[in-house]
């Protein structure tokens, strides 16, 4: 339970007296909780159900919504840092609009089964007008993070949940675009649940700040490769996207970070540790002319127009100390962590070397928060150590860190 909380069960027993008529005293629940009880029962919730309300939408109407929604442009972001963590574990990531509507909810398809049943689902409203007392309701109120426990929701069908959220502002006005929220059981009632929420809408806001790139896949002067999600492709520049086998791509980031170009010789070491024969590399090339047209030349091997790549935006990001934008644009490497070519694992180790660097160096909690918490950073000695040393003494998530930082060195020592 977050600070200032009481047991459940005296929550339980302050809020069976708040609908018998008795004001519940200060020491049995929370005076936030108790505020936002006497708004719900103030606005007629009804605390035996959970009822949506709002604007009834049609289902392309919604989608169109979302999709244009500000908020869908970190939906990478937020899957790297927090969804692709919680695994099988029965706990959900919603992300909603400044009205409380849900417009994606992610995560353990058990618990998404589950929410069903109290109408925790994308498009139902959760503001705190509409369901009562819920931390994604709350959060948007009183414009914090904040975590509801069990019985301290007002409606009885939602008690045997628990939930964790924070409002998202724009960067820029300091207006209210959403909310982030993580809803489960018991796993999620820890202080630190509440304190990942507001770390990764810490990284959202950044994200949200770097407006100055455009990454959406419409008309572009230069083509564009990503490989940093799953299944490399080629981004035309009318837009289009091509898919690409992992050594095309292998040999387009390879040739982008090398204009001056690439001897045969060169590349052919460039992808394999026997080297390839001059045979198969001329033959690789081809193939990616035929799929792509007059990309490349020949004599020395080299692109024969300006791209872009999401590695190279990911490593300016990392030079303007952006990290944890680049954090999240790295998520699990993609080929990058996949390839067993010897000049892209170089290009991933030199990338990941300036990232770590900048961000111990900095001292950034955010950042180190983001980057522990992502598929790459969470086995980072260094990294925990230093966040355990840098968060202040009574913080929640300084314990977890030292103690994940112990369990790191005894496994290294072994």
């Amino acid at each position: 339970m977050g600070n200032g909380a009481v047991s459940p069960t005296g929550v339980r027993r302050a809020y069976e007296a708040f609908l018998s008529g008795l004001v519940p005293s200060e020491d049995s629940v929370r005076s936030l909780v108790r505020e936002s009880w006497v708004r719900s029962r103030e606005r007629g919730v009804d605390p035996e159900g959970v009822r949506p309300q709002g604007e009834e939408v049609g289902e392309d109407d919604f989608r169109a919504y979302r999709s244009a929604h500000r908020l869908s442009s970190v939906r990478p972001l937020i899957k790297s840092l927090l969804l692709d963590d919680l695994g099988d574990a029965e706990a959900l990531v919603a992300v909603g609009d400044a009205r409380g509507r849900l417009l994606w909810v992610d995560g353990d398809r058990s618990a998404r089964r589950k929410a069903t049943g109290i109408n925790f689902v994308e498009g139902a409203v959760w503001s705190e007008k509409a369901v009562g007392t819920n931390a994604p309701g709350l959060a948007l109120a009183i414009n914090r993070g904040v975590q509801i426990v069990g019985p301290e929701h007002f409606a009885g069908p939602v008690q045997p949940w628990s939930c964790s959220a924070a409002p998202i502002h724009d960067p820029h006005t300091g207006g209210l675009l959403g909310f982030l929220d993580i809803t489960g059981g018991e796993a999620v009632t820890t202080p630190f649940t509440l304190t990942t929420v507001r770390s990764v809408v810490a990284a959202i806001e950044r994200e949200l700040a770097a407006t100055s790139v455009d990454l959406a896949p419409t008309s572009r002067s230069c083509p564009r490769l990503e490989v940093l999600e799953d299944g490399p492709r080629w981004v035309g520049t009318d837009g289009n996207h091509r898919p690409l086998s992992p050594r095309h791509a292998e040999i387009l980031l390879l040739l982008a970070t090398h204009p001056q170009g690439l001897s045969t010789d060169q590349l052919a070491i460039m992808l394999a540790d026997d080297a390839l024969g001059a045979v198969t590399v001329r033959a690789e090339i081809s193939r990616l002319r035929r799929a792509l047209g007059e990309v490349v030349e020949s004599r020395p091997y080299r692109l024969t127009l300006a791209i872009e790549s999401d590695v190279e935006l990911a490593r300016r990001r990392v030079e303007k100390g952006e990290v944890i934008a680049a954090i999240g644009m790295l998520g699990r490497g993609g080929l990058l962590a996949e390839s067993f070519a010897p000049g892209v694992t170089a290009l991933f180790d030199e990338l990941l070397v300036d990232l770590r660097s900048r961000m111990i160096a900095a001292g950034d909690v955010a950042a180190l928060e983001a980057w522990v918490a992502s598929p790459l950073g969470r086995d980072d000695l260094t990294a925990w150590a230093q966040l355990a040393q840098t968060l202040p003494p009574g913080h929640p998530g300084r314990g977890r860190a030292a103690g994940r930082a112990r369990l790191l060195d005894r496994r290294l020592r072994r």
